[in-house]
């Protein structure tokens, strides 16, 4: 009985070890591909900072004070900013641009410079009835139906 307890007792530290083993290489792959997608959203290059009460004073016909929490909570002023979604689109620039917007905003390239990235925040600003409800950031700030 002895010889029994402690070759069962082997198996299972030889099957904690298995699955020890197997738990840290999922870890491992999850780390792996999550770093992986994140390096792929690289559209517009390193970091380059920007100031955004400069930017967003580039036009008057919004709230400034909304512009600056939207573009410093979507990008932390990183005109260079790209965040890759859920659903596989990407975001870009101060403003955070969706890829399904470009076509219609920058001539379907990345808006990866302050000049087009705020005319694509121009217009889907107007999509949105010059408010700022089409960013995900705009309930932090207090935005969504303010101008």
């Amino acid at each position: 009985d002895a010889k029994k307890f402690s070759h069962s007792h082997s198996r299972s530290m030889s099957s904690s070890s298995s699955s020890l083993l197997v738990l840290g290489l999922v870890a491992a792959l999850v780390l792996f591909v999550a770093h992986s997608e994140a390096a792929y959203c690289n559209e517009c290059g390193s970091a380059s900072y920007t100031d955004i009460n400069a930017a967003c004073s580039q036009y008057s016909g919004w709230s400034q004070e909304c512009c600056r929490c939207i573009a410093s909570h979507e990008s932390g002023g990183n005109i260079h900013a790209c965040n890759k979604n859920t659903d596989g689109s990407l975001d870009v620039g101060l403003w955070q641009i969706n890829d399904r917007n470009w076509s219609s905003c920058s001539g379907g390239s990345p808006p990866c410079d302050v000049a087009s990235n705020l005319a694509c925040a121009k217009k889907v600003w107007a999509w949105g009835g010059n408010t700022w409800r089409f960013w995900s950031t705009c309930s932090a700030c207090g935005c969504c139906s303010r101008a």
